[in-house]
């Protein structure tokens, strides 16, 4: 992570710096896709993809949208064409291959043998497919939330040395990811009610950060009471594994934006716009930029 970070800082200051200043912009696919996009190229090494790892983004979130199996599993196939793409591309190199996650996985090596292309196609798959939604998704929440609460962007901007649990507790006020299904593995009893095993449960992360009887108000930023109880990156076995790297991206593009703007309010004439569910957050937060 800390390699990492120099060059997530010059892709986010890229992006930063070539949104226009004073007018309204969409700061979830102009900031939001834009950053996901160039930081999973950046640390993956799969620089010259942006353009379709956009394009797949939109109709993912699509096909999201519309809960149709069928278009789901096509926009699924693409995108293990693009990372199938990668993986032969780094086979097929003449000389030595970059330092990178990508090359790496492909010298793994399990009782002996390397790993099948399918193998490392379903790995990076799963990092980079997750992440992108993930990391454009939390961003517009961020952002939102800090165009509406002028103190608290203020004080970001004296001191952002809590940047990363600052996010946490927005995330948590706002959690963009809904829920996840789980199947109960033997009988249990929880809440009051009996869950016979095979039992399909969804655990909605929503609800868990904004229970009452944890937070008192849900609605209230406090970062250091809340911390302990915050559930957004999950619990126990499955908590998440890429939260090291989410939070870096995370504060990465939310510390340059603080620190190359003067001030982000949400516009005025164009109202913010909901995601529908199963997707979570924002699917747009018109803001000007100053």
């Amino acid at each position: 992570m800390a390699a990492l970070e120099p060059r997530l800082d010059v892709c986010a200051r890229a992006i930063v710096d070539a949104l226009p200043r004073d007018r309204v912009i969409d700061v979830v696919s102009g900031f939001g896709y834009a950053f996901a996009v160039r930081a999973q190229t950046e640390w993956l090494g799969w620089h010259g993809t942006e353009d379709a790892l956009l394009s797949w983004m939109a109709a993912n979130h699509e096909a999201t949208r519309s809960e149709d199996r069928g278009r789901m599993a096509s926009v699924a196939a693409a995108f293990d064409e693009i990372v199938a793409s990668q993986v032969r591309r780094r086979r097929e190199l003449a000389g030595p291959a970059p330092v990178d996650p990508t090359s790496e996985l492909l010298e793994v090596r399990v009782n002996g043998a390397p790993l099948s292309d399918a193998d490392v196609v379903s790995i990076l798959r799963n990092w980079t497919a997750g992440d992108l939604g993930s990391i454009a998704a939390a961003l517009g929440v961020v952002v939102y939330f800090l165009a509406t609460h002028q103190d608290v962007q203020a004080a970001l901007r004296r001191d952002d040395s809590e940047l990363a649990a600052a996010i946490d507790e927005i995330l948590r006020i706002d959690d963009p990811f809904l829920a996840n299904r789980r199947v109960v593995t033997r009988a249990v009893r929880i809440g009051g009610v009996e869950l016979e095993a095979g039992t399909i449960v969804d655990l909605n992360w929503t609800s868990a950060n904004r229970d009452a009887a944890v937070f008192g108000n849900p609605d209230v930023y406090r970062p250091r009471e809340h911390a302990g109880a915050n559930l957004v990156y999950g619990t126990g076995i499955h908590v998440c594994p890429g939260r090291p790297l989410a939070t870096l991206e995370l504060v990465v593009a939310t510390r340059t934006l603080l620190q190359r703007t003067i001030n982000i309010e949400l516009a005025a004439d164009v109202p913010a716009e909901r995601e529908t569910y199963p997707v979570g957050g924002w699917r747009r937060v018109p803001v000007v930029l100053s």
